[in-house]
């Protein structure tokens, strides 16, 4: 049995942060959980998925974020509990209707969990969802550790029906991926029954139709709410103060960066002189409250990651009151006393706060640190940003590299988020020329497509994922082929969303509780869009070169599938189509005058370099039989023989 269906009331238990969100979801009744995968998000569907069956939940992995959106807010509107969870990047695909869905309000209890990645370790920016709360002017909570995380999820539901609103709970990185100990509530045993009563007056909130007009009304009932919220934020037991009655500095903290600022306030041994401020609940600020512990000192700094908002909401209230708490004197990012971007660390934190109380401290001795850079250089493995042994991209964009190099047009790529984003790399023989959101590789790369009226000559293509192309491509190929552009699309189909872990798509006949679904196939959908349509194995390395070569001359938007299952994916692990080998008396190692193309150029990591013999070798253990480099070896020194 998981553990986060465990009965026991009052057992401590290991949780990452994202299993307490679904802890506290579950104990809150959820009945509805939708979603798009996304680090650090993914955890949370896919945990809810797994127990689907034993909890009698409907949990789904949507087409992208906004429907995920949609599919939750219709569970509320049926008087049901219902989450849906997302990156912080996908919250800005679903702030259309988001904007709607809070001007409209809700019924059954609905959370939006995000999941924000400060320091973009996986992602590419760093993003911040927590403007969106304060935009469609609906509750912001944030945990400050992972009891926090689970409680707070559960209290966020009956906020929810309390307030007829969504409401959204803000995780970061760090927060949903690290785990810590976690007291076990009792789960739900609620069984609802969906009913969607929507033949009352059109102003009744629970038995009118669900629209977002007139939208005077609407708009100062969504105020009159938000006044409902700052007034039970006041007596919030997610807002805790530690420290001294008047402390010559307070702290003002939330999220993650709660724990950061408590361990810097230990090492620096000032409990007694700084006041540590943590706020569970963000926006709405709880203006009393917060007068309350900015009247008590002259110094206050602010630490959070990502942009400055709650630096900047906790001022305007500061300033607004100025005449009751006196004038303060702020420290943050503003003013550069911390860091601009990136994320937090106690040491930054530590590093603040001595500077701000004129105390002597090092976060980091310069001895150490020297030392620390030198062995990292010198002890530690080089290990560069690559794809996968047997990875199908590897082969796809060397096909589409070559593809150019013999158009010899000037020929570029689009690309959006995906594993073949490292294409813009030299994993990619830096392939990729434009890499945006999800799906905008289409939608630019259409744009190119019409420039030949001012003379461009050179093609356009675009590369996704299979994922991605139900996700946000469709839209962005219906313009290019409604509007005649000249472009080929590559989709680079491997059989699920492989950068997130797998999750299951519109593609596959699986979906996220194990069920059996229809498949939508690619090569159909754009043959009824009206686009022209090949399939090429990846692999077929030659071949998918040929056929690029051939479409990049054809007029009008061509879709090449290049359709090579995931070298990591559940079916394909551990199991090769070769063993590959290099044959030490055809390989000319350094004499070739490919200069080194298999380990320099073709870069895949299990065709390892050997420095004493000066010839090229397969890592057995890396390699994933693949045979691709048995292709591109001039002096066909890689053999490769069919596994039986």
């Amino acid at each position: 049995m998981s553990k986060l269906i465990d009965p026991r009331e009052g057992v401590r238990v290991l949780l990452m942060g994202n299993e307490a969100i679904v802890r506290g979801a579950l104990e809150a009744g959820v009945n509805v959980a939708a979603g798009y995968p996304g680090t650090p998000s993914s955890e949370i569907v896919q945990n809810l998925a797994d127990v689907a069956g034993e909890r009698n939940l409907y949990v789904e992995w949507s087409v992208n974020e906004k429907v995920a959106m949609e599919v939750a807010a219709a569970a509320s509107f049926a008087k049901l509990r219902s989450l849906c969870a997302m990156k912080q990047n996908g919250v800005n695909v679903a702030s259309d209707f988001l904007l709607h869905l809070t001007a409209a309000g809700t019924r059954g209890g609905m959370v939006l969990v995000t999941c924000d990645d400060p320091g973009a370790l996986s992602s590419v920016n760093e993003g911040e969802s927590r403007h969106f709360a304060r935009m469609v002017e609906v509750p912001l909570l944030e945990p400050g550790d992972f009891q926090e995380a689970k409680d707070m999820t559960k209290w966020a539901f009956e906020l929810s029906e309390e307030i007829r609103n969504l409401v959204v709970l803000r995780s970061v990185t760090r927060m949903s991926h690290a785990s810590g100990n976690v007291t076990l509530g009792r789960l739900s045993d609620a069984r609802p029954k969906a009913e969607f009563k929507y033949n009352g007056f059109i102003l009744d909130p629970l038995e009118g139709p669900v629209v977002s007009a007139p939208v005077p009304y609407k708009h100062t009932l969504q105020q009159e709410k938000l006044k409902r919220v700052r007034e039970i934020f006041e007596e919030s037991p997610f807002n805790t103060y530690a420290g001294p009655e008047k402390p010559d500095l307070l702290v003002v903290t939330s999220s993650a960066c709660t724990l950061y600022s408590r361990e810097a306030i230990d090492v620096l041994g000032v409990k007694d002189r700084v006041g540590l401020f943590k706020l569970g609940t963000t926006w709405p600020l709880p203006p009393e409250l917060l007068k309350k512990r900015l009247a008590s000192t002259d110094q206050v700094l602010i630490v959070e990651e990502v942009i400055p908002f709650l630096e900047e909401n906790v001022k305007i209230l500061a300033a607004e009151t100025a005449r009751e708490i006196g004038v303060k004197t702020f420290f943050g990012k503003n003013d550069g006393t911390l860091p601009s971007i990136g994320e937090l660390n106690p040491d930054l934190v530590a590093v603040a706060i001595a500077k701000i109380l004129g105390i002597d401290h090092v976060a980091m001795p310069p001895e150490y640190e020297k030392k620390a850079t030198l062995m990292s250089f010198a002890k530690a493995p080089n290990r560069e940003l690559t794809f996968c042994p047997g990875c199908p991209h590897r082969a796809s964009f060397w096909a589409i590299h070559h593809a150019l190099l013999m158009d010899n047009r000037l020929g570029f790529v689009c690309g959006d988020i995906g594993c073949y984003s490292m294409a813009a790399l030299p994993c990619g023989f830096s392939t990729l020329k434009t890499l945006h959101a999800m799906g905008s590789g289409t939608g630019v790369a259409s744009g190119f497509g019409q420039l030949h009226r001012f003379g461009m000559e050179q093609p356009a293509m675009t590369v996704c994922g299979d994922s991605t192309f139900f996700a946000s491509v469709m839209p962005a190929l219906v313009n290019a082929i409604h509007h005649r552009a000249e472009l080929t699309v590559v989709v680079l189909d491997n059989s699920g969303t492989a950068m997130t872990g797998f999750q299951p798509h519109p593609g596959l006949k699986v979906n996220a509780m194990g069920g059996d679904v229809p498949a939508l196939d690619i090569a159909r959908i754009c043959a009824a869009m009206g686009a022209k349509v090949e399939v090429r194995d990846p692999f077929q390395i030659e071949e998918t070169r040929e056929t690029l070569i051939r479409l990049l001359d054809q007029k009008g938007v061509k879709v090449l599938i290049m359709r090579q299952m995931c070298a990591l994916s559940p079916e394909k692990r551990a199991k090769k189509n070769y063993e590959v080998k290099v044959d030490e008396a055809l390989c000319l190692g350094e004499t070739c005058g490919c200069n080194r193309l298999c380990t320099r150029v073709f870069r895949c990591p299990a065709l390892v370099w050997d420095k004493e013999r000066k010839k090229a070798r397969v890592d057995e253990v890396l390699c994933a039989g693949c045979g691709v480099c048995a292709l591109i070896c001039p002096a066909g020194a890689i053999r490769k023989e069919e596994v039986a």
